[in-house]
Protein backbone atom coordinates (compact mmCIF):
# COMPACT_ATOMS: atom_id res chain seq x y z
CA UNK A 1 0.00 0.00 0.00
CA UNK A 2 1.44 3.37 -0.88
CA UNK A 3 1.04 6.70 1.26
CA UNK A 4 -1.91 8.95 0.70
CA UNK A 5 0.00 12.18 1.43
CA UNK A 6 3.57 13.46 0.04
CA UNK A 7 7.06 12.50 1.24
CA UNK A 8 6.98 16.40 2.31
CA UNK A 9 3.86 16.31 4.00
CA UNK A 10 4.70 12.92 5.91
CA UNK A 11 7.76 14.31 7.23
CA UNK A 12 6.16 17.35 8.41
CA UNK A 13 3.43 15.41 9.88
CA UNK A 14 5.85 13.11 11.94
CA UNK A 15 8.19 15.61 12.91
CA UNK A 16 5.01 17.44 14.92
CA UNK A 17 5.01 14.10 17.36
CA UNK A 18 5.28 15.39 20.57
CA UNK A 19 7.44 12.81 23.18
CA UNK A 20 6.10 14.79 25.98
CA UNK A 21 2.58 16.43 26.96
CA UNK A 22 0.64 13.93 23.93
CA UNK A 23 -3.15 13.94 24.96
CA UNK A 24 -2.71 10.33 26.63
CA UNK A 25 -0.55 11.67 28.59
CA UNK A 26 -2.37 15.17 29.39
CA UNK A 27 -5.34 13.12 30.12
CA UNK A 28 -3.68 10.39 32.79
CA UNK A 29 -2.13 13.37 34.89
CA UNK A 30 -5.95 15.14 34.67
CA UNK A 31 -7.18 11.92 35.95
CA UNK A 32 -4.25 11.48 38.62
CA UNK A 33 -4.80 14.78 39.86
CA UNK A 34 -8.57 15.11 39.63
CA UNK A 35 -8.53 11.60 42.58
CA UNK A 36 -6.05 14.16 44.80
CA UNK A 37 -2.30 12.89 43.48
CA UNK A 38 0.73 14.95 43.03
CA UNK A 39 3.46 14.20 41.15
CA UNK A 40 6.16 14.93 39.01
CA UNK A 41 6.92 15.34 35.41
CA UNK A 42 9.72 13.28 33.24
CA UNK A 43 12.15 12.94 35.78
CA UNK A 44 15.37 13.02 33.86
CA UNK A 45 17.02 11.77 37.02
CA UNK A 46 14.94 8.01 36.69
CA UNK A 47 16.06 5.48 34.11
CA UNK A 48 14.29 6.39 30.98
CA UNK A 49 12.68 9.78 31.95
CA UNK A 50 9.09 8.80 33.13
CA UNK A 51 6.23 10.70 31.98
CA UNK A 52 4.61 10.92 35.28
CA UNK A 53 6.45 10.15 38.66
CA UNK A 54 4.66 9.82 41.84
CA UNK A 55 7.61 9.96 44.71
CA UNK A 56 5.75 9.45 47.83
CA UNK A 57 4.83 5.65 46.25
CA UNK A 58 7.82 5.31 44.21
CA UNK A 59 5.80 4.85 41.31
CA UNK A 60 6.76 5.94 37.67
CA UNK A 61 4.62 5.48 35.28
CA UNK A 62 4.78 5.57 31.43
CA UNK A 63 2.33 6.92 28.53
CA UNK A 64 3.13 4.79 25.75
CA UNK A 65 2.39 5.45 21.87
CA UNK A 66 0.97 2.34 20.70
CA UNK A 67 2.62 2.65 17.69
CA UNK A 68 5.82 4.11 18.90
CA UNK A 69 6.43 1.32 21.33
CA UNK A 70 5.06 -1.37 19.78
CA UNK A 71 2.45 -2.34 21.68
CA UNK A 72 1.63 -6.38 20.27
CA UNK A 73 -1.83 -7.00 19.03
CA UNK A 74 -3.13 -3.57 19.40
CA UNK A 75 -4.68 -1.76 16.01
CA UNK A 76 -2.69 1.02 16.57
CA UNK A 77 0.52 -0.39 16.32
CA UNK A 78 0.52 -1.35 12.52
CA UNK A 79 4.27 -1.34 10.73
CA UNK A 80 4.03 0.77 7.89
CA UNK A 81 4.17 -0.72 4.34
CA UNK A 82 6.79 2.16 3.04
CA UNK A 83 10.19 1.98 4.92
CA UNK A 84 9.55 -1.15 6.48
CA UNK A 85 12.84 -2.37 7.31
CA UNK A 86 13.98 0.88 8.60
CA UNK A 87 10.89 1.27 10.90
CA UNK A 88 10.82 -2.26 12.03
CA UNK A 89 14.54 -1.48 13.54
CA UNK A 90 13.95 1.93 15.11
CA UNK A 91 10.43 0.09 16.46
CA UNK A 92 12.99 -2.78 18.04
CA UNK A 93 15.47 -0.21 19.32
CA UNK A 94 11.82 1.63 21.16
CA UNK A 95 11.19 -1.52 23.16
CA UNK A 96 14.43 -2.73 23.91
CA UNK A 97 15.44 0.90 25.25
CA UNK A 98 11.26 0.51 27.35
CA UNK A 99 12.37 -2.53 28.43
CA UNK A 100 16.11 -1.31 29.88
CA UNK A 101 14.90 1.65 31.71
CA UNK A 102 12.14 -0.35 33.32
CA UNK A 103 14.35 -3.23 34.50
CA UNK A 104 16.47 -0.60 36.03
CA UNK A 105 13.61 1.38 37.88
CA UNK A 106 12.92 -1.97 39.33
CA UNK A 107 16.23 -3.10 40.41
CA UNK A 108 16.37 0.65 42.31
CA UNK A 109 13.16 -0.31 44.19
CA UNK A 110 10.59 1.52 42.23
CA UNK A 111 7.13 0.29 40.96
CA UNK A 112 6.45 0.58 37.35
CA UNK A 113 3.22 1.38 35.41
CA UNK A 114 2.68 1.63 31.77
CA UNK A 115 -0.01 3.12 30.89
CA UNK A 116 -0.47 2.25 26.40
CA UNK A 117 -2.62 4.62 24.26
CA UNK A 118 -5.48 2.49 23.41
CA UNK A 119 -6.31 2.75 26.98
CA UNK A 120 -7.09 6.33 26.67
CA UNK A 121 -9.11 6.02 23.54
CA UNK A 122 -11.58 3.36 24.89
CA UNK A 123 -15.73 4.32 24.99
CA UNK A 124 -15.82 5.29 28.73
CA UNK A 125 -12.40 5.21 29.20
CA UNK A 126 -12.22 8.04 31.57
CA UNK A 127 -13.55 5.99 34.33
CA UNK A 128 -12.29 2.54 33.55
CA UNK A 129 -9.03 4.06 32.98
CA UNK A 130 -8.94 5.69 36.58
CA UNK A 131 -10.27 2.60 38.42
CA UNK A 132 -7.56 0.40 36.56
CA UNK A 133 -4.37 2.87 37.50
CA UNK A 134 -5.68 3.06 41.18
CA UNK A 135 -6.48 -1.09 41.35
CA UNK A 136 -2.95 -1.36 40.45
CA UNK A 137 -1.80 1.11 42.48
CA UNK A 138 -3.06 -0.47 45.03
CA UNK A 139 -1.81 -3.83 44.07
CA UNK A 140 1.65 -5.23 45.51
CA UNK A 141 2.27 -5.52 41.64
CA UNK A 142 6.03 -4.44 40.79
CA UNK A 143 5.28 -4.07 37.01
CA UNK A 144 1.85 -3.31 35.72
CA UNK A 145 0.26 -2.76 32.17
CA UNK A 146 -2.98 -0.85 31.39
CA UNK A 147 -4.72 -1.50 27.69
CA UNK A 148 -7.77 -1.60 25.94
CA UNK A 149 -7.52 -5.78 26.45
CA UNK A 150 -7.02 -5.54 30.08
CA UNK A 151 -8.83 -2.50 30.86
CA UNK A 152 -12.08 -3.58 33.96
CA UNK A 153 -15.76 -3.46 32.25
CA UNK A 154 -17.11 -2.32 34.87
CA UNK A 155 -16.04 0.96 36.88
CA UNK A 156 -14.89 0.08 40.76
CA UNK A 157 -15.92 2.13 43.23
CA UNK A 158 -13.36 5.04 42.63
CA UNK A 159 -13.17 6.82 46.07
CA UNK A 160 -12.33 3.69 47.98
CA UNK A 161 -9.05 3.33 45.83
CA UNK A 162 -7.82 6.72 46.19
CA UNK A 163 -8.44 6.37 49.68
CA UNK A 164 -6.49 3.19 50.66
CA UNK A 165 -3.73 5.28 48.98
CA UNK A 166 -3.32 7.48 51.07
Amino acid sequence: MTDIVSPATRSRMMSGINAKNSRPEMLVRRLLHSAGFRFRLHRKDLPGTPDIVLPKFKIAIFVNGCFWHSHSECNYAKVPATHSEFWVKKLAANVARDKAAEEKLIATGWRVLCVWECATRCSGAIDDLLSAILKWMNSNERIGEISAMNMPKTPLTLAHHAQSLR
